[in-house]
């Protein structure tokens, strides 16, 4: 397609300061948002047609492991440290480079089906390198990491890093991948979680994060018997124990924060930690139901992830947004986290969760072109009425997106992936899966 990009006759759901929804038009050039409006005349432009449809700032997601999409169905019904022994650390250990690369395409072609066009993903201990090819490769945009585990019981030899050579391989990710492609492929240090992970790791990790001016982006506080492991070791409860150690603030992300206590809650919210809620994640491990409500109402900065194929099943923000939502309606009543609300989570504040907001994240001017078109008109979202927020985030699925755009550049058109050929990446995907397994000795 040309450099110019004209999106006629939507519903925009821009996402912008005054949740602004206006119908009609938004012309892209040069990777950009050039201009919103009414009506568009924009001569040699390719044309997209949006009538019955939304148009909104593609997804965030801030938690995800694409190195696991290969495990999906393979570590059902577990809880999470047997997940982990028995099965996800076994199998991420007898990933290969060419293993890595299937289930990170896989991962790819699925978020931009669904709509997701920016991820903060958590990869394992070796091959990142690979991951992040691929991200600059298909055009998606993605701050990776990865995996950092120097201790631990049950862990597999090919995951156990001495602590220095941990923290050398990260470094040498980051000064090599860090702002490639225009900024749109980007890395972080991704400590595993502190169960994994020695004092001496976090302490430089948290140092180095700040002199690379990257990211931080870890687990904490999951279940109930990993903080009670972490406290059994440290004396401290999970959040405290990392923040004792810098692990704070606005750069660091920490996935799921579901087993909080009062004190642990003032904590995020005094450091401005931004927390990354994965409901059907914690709802699958048995972990709980995250305290998202009360997070909110004290400021703490809370977005959304479907963390891994091996805990979810899917990748899939549609899902991930009804099911934040209902689940905090089911303890705090039904006016708990409206749908307005939560599609905020699910693009701006992920942005911001990124410190990407001035990038991405809604539709305005001046932004980088990263836009879904979401066909609002199907069965299971009719019949049509004004509020398009909430067919977005209770009626709609995944196979209803129809365009996705990262970059400007158009990664699908009408439903079919332009960025990657989805028969060869699931003959892949397959054929490596059943390899992997073998390696790890699982059976399914």
């Amino acid at each position: 397609m040309s450099a110019s990009i004209l999106i006629k006759g939507g519903t925009l759901v821009t996402m912008d300061e005054k949740d602004s929804i206006v119908r009609g038009d938004v012309l892209i050039r040069d990777g950009r948002i050039a201009e919103i409006a009414g009506h568009i005349e924009a001569g040699g432009s390719d044309v997209i047609d949006a009538v019955g449809c939304a148009v909104l700032p593609g997804f965030v997601q801030t938690h995800l492991h694409l190195c696991q999409t290969l495990f999906r169905g393979a570590a059902d019904d577990l809880s999470l440290i047997d997940w982990l022994r028995k099965r996800v650390w076994p199998l991420e250990a007898a990933h290969t480079a060419e293993s890595i690369r299937a289930s990170a395409r896989l991962s790819i072609a699925e978020l931009i089906k669904g709509g997701t066009t920016c991820a903060l993903t958590m990869e394992t201990v070796r091959h990142t390198e690979e991951v992040l090819r691929v991200v600059e490769e298909t055009g998606f945009r993605a701050t990776v990491g990865k995996c950092m585990m120097d201790k631990g019981d049950g862990v597999p030899a090919g995951l156990c890093e001495n602590t220095s050579e941990s923290i050398r391989e990260s470094v040498a990710l980051i000064a090599e991948w860090h702002g490639r492609a225009g900024g749109r492929v980007r890395c972080c240090f991704a400590p595993r979680f502190a169960i994994s992970c020695t004092r001496e790791l976090l302490s430089e990790v948290s140092e180095l994060s700040k002199k690379h001016q990257v990211m931080i982006h870890t687990h904490a506080a999951e279940n109930k018997n990993e903080c009670e492991i972490v406290e059994g070791e440290t004396g401290l409860r999970n959040v405290a124990y990392l923040d004792s150690l810098g692990i704070s603030g606005t750069h660091v992300v920490l996935a799921h924060c579901v087993q909080l206590d009062d004190e642990e809650m003032e904590t995020l919210a005094r450091t401005k930690t931004n927390v990354a809620h994965c409901p059907s994640s914690n709802l699958k491990l048995g972990s709980g139901v995250a305290r998202i409500t009360e997070m909110l109402s004290r400021g703490i900065s809370v977005s959304l992830g479907a963390d891994g194929a091996a805990c979810n099943n899917r990748l899939d923000m549609f899902t991930e947004m009804r099911t934040a939502a209902l689940l905090q309606k089911v303890v705090h009543g039904p006016e708990a986290l409206p749908a307005k609300r939560t599609l905020r989570m699910a693009t701006i504040d992920g942005a911001r969760a990124l410190g990407l907001e001035k990038e991405i994240g809604s539709l305005e001017t001046g932004k980088r072109a990263d836009v879904i078109v979401v066909d609002v008109a199907q069965l299971h979202s009719s019949p049509r009425h004004d509020d398009v927020v909430s067919a977005l985030v209770y009626s709609a699925v995944a196979a209803d997106v129809r365009t996705t755009i990262i970059d400007g550049q158009v990664l699908m058109l009408d439903g079919e992936l332009l960025a990657l050929d989805e028969s060869v990446v699931i003959e892949e995907a397959n054929r490596e899966a059943d390899a992997l397994r073998a390696r790890a000795g699982i059976s399914v």
